[in-house]
């Protein structure tokens, strides 16, 4: 896909059904999550308005449709960790591969950088997820964690991996 085409721009509440269409997707047919029950479009509004209201949250999209979005959070809520953020990114599936995930990566990448008070991005995988893994890794993030057997979904044990960036 021509990625040239695609615009990066700031969530809106007009994004927010799409958004939910396709995460669900990502509940009900991936471990790429461990949620495993559909979002409302209530809860996400809800969602992006507590997201980013303190922290980037963008979507790409090309002629007025949504592809993808990725956003970053407190990683966790203890007040040291103020420095630290996760990302979150996904993509319409048939988007996958398509460059639109480097797109949004590295836009979130720049504006943490320049814009936020940052210093390391964390990316929670589950750890069977090559492709994602190899993604964040292609864009400088580091394997820093395994934890074994942490979640289960559709029958399965799950690992999860942390990869980080150093800002």
């Amino acid at each position: 896909m021509d990625t040239s085409a695609i615009t990066i721009r700031p969530v809106t509440t007009a994004d927010t059904e799409k958004i939910a269409e396709i995460y669900n997707h990502y509940i009900l047919n991936t471990t790429a999550t461990f949620e495993t029950a559909p979002v409302s479009t209530a809860e996400m509004e809800q969602r992006i308005a507590t997201i980013s209201a303190t922290n980037p949250y963008i979507v790409a999209e090309k002629q007025h449709k949504l592809l993808g979005f990725a956003f970053v959070h407190q990683w966790k809520q203890r007040q040291a960790y103020h420095i630290t953020a996760e990302t979150t990114i996904y993509l319409s599936p048939d988007r996958l591969r398509s460059g639109i995930g480097t797109t949004l990566l590295t836009e979130l990448i720049r504006h943490c950088r320049q814009k936020t008070h940052y210093r390391t991005l964390i990316a929670c995988i589950t750890a069977d997820n090559n492709a994602s893994c190899k993604f964040h890794e292609k864009h400088g993030f580091v394997r820093a964690s395994l934890f074994r057997q942490v979640g289960s979904k559709f029958g399965t044990l799950l690992d999860i991996t942390d990869y980080q960036l150093i800002l």
